[in-house]
């Protein structure tokens, strides 16, 4: 018996409530949701069976279910996560998947707090997997079950290790929960200190996960034009040393902007939810939060790597050339 039956016949017999919150994930794609969690596990059904099953678990505990009917209030607040966590839906490549554009080097990740921005990422993920890519499978009359995302370094500084421990969380969240949601990462407007991070990065990353990153020279544009029309560029790809900026373009055009008409539908579309639920419990403030899962050894051995890396580089003499680096992006 191939691995995919060994996997379907384990997964029926799983208990009522994670047969609910499974159809939430599978948006009636079985086999090629199935795939993502074997591919994840090496194909071994036994190992992907069981995190997808502690991956089923964490949703009901949570109630990720319920997750896009509990809107961030108040509103200015969510317009100051917006602003300090970038990301935004730029378009769709000629295949039917979705780009996604993330401001890493702009982030700043200081406007709340980790509960807040965690509940962010995981609308933004929810949002993606029961609306977009099952709009976008119905437009192509095929699954699309993933998406590529374009990660603009603009403006990345030493004080982004400062960011680690939230973003191994949204890392370690998405590997345990959402595997092979990403078909490529684009890495675009990549400036000295990220080259110097890959070089200790990628060794460290497996096999599967380096297949998909490609770091492309300036902003990319030439080579992601052979995926992808103009009009699906992210902003930051559009001009040649442009770079990026949260306010570079208008609310339309700009795709981390509130005004952008993904954010629009995403925010329209949680309140609506709320308010649909609205009568059987009342909105509350504060953060939806989300038990995180501890982060996996080679999470907080990639952030000491990283921490000890740029130690070698001051070491060897490249403090003054960092220090100079990082001014001028201030």
């Amino acid at each position: 018996m191939d691995a995919m039956n060994q996997l379907q016949e384990l997964i029926i017999k799983v208990d009522h409530p994670l047969q609910t919150t499974f159809q939430n994930v599978h948006q009636g794609y079985v086999t090629e949701n199935l795939t993502r969690f074997l591919k994840a596990r090496d194909c071994d059904p036994s190992k992907a069976y069981q995190m997808l099953v502690d991956c089923l678990n964490w949703r009901v505990q949570n109630q990720i279910d319920n997750i896009l009917s509990k809107p961030i209030i108040p509103a200015h607040l969510y317009r100051t996560i917006r602003d300090s966590q970038l990301i935004g839906l730029s378009g769709y490549t000629r295949e039917g998947l979705p780009v996604f554009a993330i401001g890493v080097g702009l982030s700043t990740f200081d406007k709340a707090s980790v509960h807040y921005y965690v509940q962010s990422h995981i609308q933004m993920n929810e949002y993606r997997d029961r609306v977009i890519l099952p709009s976008a499978s119905k437009k192509h009359g095929r699954p699309i079950t993933n998406c590529v995302k374009v990660l603009d370094m603009t403006g990345l500084k030493l004080s982004a290790l400062n960011h680690i421990k939230l973003l191994t969380i949204i890392s370690s969240i998405d590997d345990l929960n959402y595997p092979e949601k990403t078909h490529t990462y684009f890495i675009v407007n990549a400036p000295y200190i990220f080259s110097a991070c890959w070089k200790v990065v990628k060794p460290l990353l497996h096999e599967r996960t380096r297949r998909k990153v490609q770091v492309l020279s300036g902003c990319g544009r030439e080579e992601l034009l052979n995926i992808m029309d103009y009009a699906s560029l992210p902003h930051f790809c559009r001009k040649e040393g442009s770079g990026s900026s949260r306010h570079s373009e208008g609310g339309s055009e700009n795709c981390y902007s509130l005004d952008h008409p993904l954010h629009q539908q995403l925010y329209n579309y949680i309140n609506q939810q709320a308010r649909l639920r609205e009568a059987v419990a009342p909105i509350k403030q504060g953060s939806f939060h989300v038990d995180f899962p501890e982060p996996p050894d080679v999470d907080t051995r990639i952030a000491k790597t990283i921490e000890s890396g740029f130690d070698s580089l001051t070491l060897n003499g490249n403090k003054e050339r960092l220090n100079n680096w990082t001014g001028a992006q201030a």
